[in-house]
């Protein structure tokens, strides 16, 4: 399947992640959408999943937004048209959905976000708007209208009377008609508005990089966390000073030390960032297995070639140390030593885990009891 339409993924990355759009015909041929409108308000009537109705003309008001769960009475009292129903994760419920993330695996996993499922019956939209994320619009039925281009910030003009970030004085430069197997690349900050030409499902594939104000919160939250935070900054050269009042640029000099050698553990921030990246978005998808397995019990199962893969919520990823890797699974770490380091690559490369492989790793006593734990907390499951 020639999903970037004609590109390899170098060239993708190269020329337009994060750079400009790419409309990009029949990247799935054939295309059927995993789930129905049906299936879609079946999950947003229920507690654990994230959804939203958007009413392009509410009352007289402008996009109003209603958060879920719904009821099934909600359903039938809105309009013929001109609504959009949003299921946000729905790679975390339905595994036919998950699977298409590992057509985007170019692109890092601790960079994905999650699919969001957008159905919406004739004139439905959410209006013209930007995101801070890169998405891939993936037309997964019926037919939308997109309208996108120009460069939006802060400074861009936005409708009032709404909750949404409308843009109230926004052209854009091209209009597409996806239909399904159709697929829009956007990068972070472009102007764009999508309104379906019948009843349409799209599935957005987004990849969201963290705020930098999310990146030092986390951080220093993390530092202070360790052993050595409650330990005070010391002064033991403290001279007497012409003015009691000011605070001497040794003083300054001693503090930007003290920081620069807290951050500047690489080792630290590598073992975070590991953690806060691989966090579930929500931890009603990661839940413990129905019944514990016993490590026998599991390496029987995996030597018997039966297929594990990740729990469709969870998040791997890896990072390689001096001499240690860093497993990390669902905001948790684990460090591999010797012959066990090529385990953490093998278990983040995709969602299904190649059996042959992860049989061989299943007989160091060590690692199946790794994989029991990840099974037993709901990180994996076997197909």
């Amino acid at each position: 399947m020639d999903m970037l339409g004609g590109i390899t993924p170098a060239e993708f990355l190269r020329d337009y992640w994060q750079k400009k759009p790419l409309v990009i015909r029949q990247a799935f041929p054939g295309f059927v959408s995993p789930v129905t409108a049906d299936e879609l308000a079946g999950l947003a009537c229920e507690e654990t999943v994230e959804s939203r109705i958007v009413i392009e003309s509410d009352a007289g008001k402008p996009w109003q937004v209603h958060n879920g769960p719904f009821s099934e009475e909600r359903f039938s009292k809105l309009p013929e048209q001109d609504w959009t129903l949003l299921v946000q994760g729905l790679d975390h419920w339905v595994p036919e959905v998950a699977d298409l993330l590992e057509h985007f695996r170019f692109v890092p996993n601790w960079r994905l976000d999650d699919i969001m499922a957008s159905y919406a019956p004739k004139g439905g939209s959410v209006g013209p708007h930007y995101d801070q994320y890169d998405v891939f619009l993936l037309q997964a039925q019926g037919h939308r209208r997109w309208t996108f281009g120009g460069e939006c910030g802060s400074e861009s003009s936005r409708l009032e009377g709404t909750p949404l970030r409308i843009l109230s004085d926004w052209q854009g430069e091209e209009t597409v008609v996806l239909e399904p197997g159709d697929m829009l690349y956007l990068p972070p900050a472009i102007g764009h508005h999508g309104v379906a030409e019948d009843d349409c499902i799209t599935l957005s594939v987004g990849f969201r990089a963290p705020t930098v104000d999310d990146l030092l919160t986390g951080f220093t939250d993390f530092l202070c966390n360790q052993p050595n935070a409650a330990e005070h900054m010391n002064d033991p050269d403290l001279a007497v000073q012409d003015n009691p009042g000011a605070i001497a640029p040794v003083v300054i000099d001693r503090l930007e030390a003290l920081i620069q050698e807290k951050i500047g553990d690489r080792r630290n921030l590598s073992l975070w960032f590991g953690q806060f990246a691989t966090a579930p978005k929500s931890v009603e998808t990661v839940v413990p297995a129905d019944e514990p397995a016993a490590s026998e019990d599991l390496q029987a199962a995996i030597q018997a070639g039966e297929q594990v893969r990740w729990n469709e919520g969870s998040r791997f990823a890896f990072h390689e140390l001096d001499n240690e890797t860093a497993l990390f699974v669902d905001g948790e770490q684990y460090l591999l030593r010797g012959d066990a380091r090529p385990f953490a690559p093998l278990l983040c490369a995709g969602a299904r885990v190649e059996t042959q492989a992860l049989a061989a790793f299943a007989e160091d006593e060590a690692i199946l009891g790794l994989l029991t734990n990840l099974y037993n907390q709901g990180s994996i499951y076997f197909e």
